[in-house]
Formats: structure tokens, C-alpha cells, sequence
């Protein structure tokens, strides 16, 4: 069978893990993507479930609360400068 050489970009970081796990398995990088490239040709999928990453309830209420905030900015106080919010804060503490 003819190969056919492809080049990817891929996170330094994320690469250099995926060696390290496939290494343990006895594969090479080059190996485990052809391994996921048949299982998904033979699939006719992503041999795996994708899913979006769905915020807990936290941090689901601090993005409501950044949108509220950024719909009506009336609503809360504002500062001119960083120094100004830090004097408040440690004038208050």
C-alpha cells in the first residue's frame, strides 16, 4: 500500500503527551493517527463522542452575569482607573 506523508500543526504540549501515552501503548505518533484514521474511515465517524464542554452551574452564573452587566452598565459602578477601584477597596477594608 502507497503511504502518503501529511504534515500537522499541533499544541508542543499536547504533542509531547500524546508521544508519551501512545509510547507506553508501543506506538509512535505517526502509528496512533493512522490508527484513528481507519477506525474512522471504517465507521464512517469520530470514533469517539465530541461534545461541547458545558459550563457548571457557577460559572454558567457568572456568564449571565457578565452579559447582564455588559446589557445594562447603568446598573453598576465603574471606575476611571484601577487606582481608583484599589483606594475604594482598601479604603473600605
Amino acid at each position: 500500500m502507497a503511504t502518503e506523508t501529511t504534515s500537522v500543526s499541533l499544541n508542543a504540549d499536547t504533542a509531547q503527551q500524546a508521544k508519551d501515552l501512545f509510547a507506553d501503548f508501543g506506538l509512535d505518533l505517526s502509528t496512533a493517527i493512522e490508527m484513528f484514521l481507519r477506525q474512522s474511515v471504517r465507521e464512517q465517524r469520530i470514533p469517539f463522542e465530541v461534545k461541547r464542554n458545558i459550563p457548571n452551574p457557577e460559572t454558567k452564573a457568572a456568564l449571565e452575569e457578565i452579559a447582564e452587566m455588559r446589557a445594562h452598565p447603568e446598573k453598576y459602578k465603574s471606575y476611571s482607573s484601577f487606582q481608583k477601584l484599589l483606594d475604594e477597596v482598601l479604603h473600605d477594608a
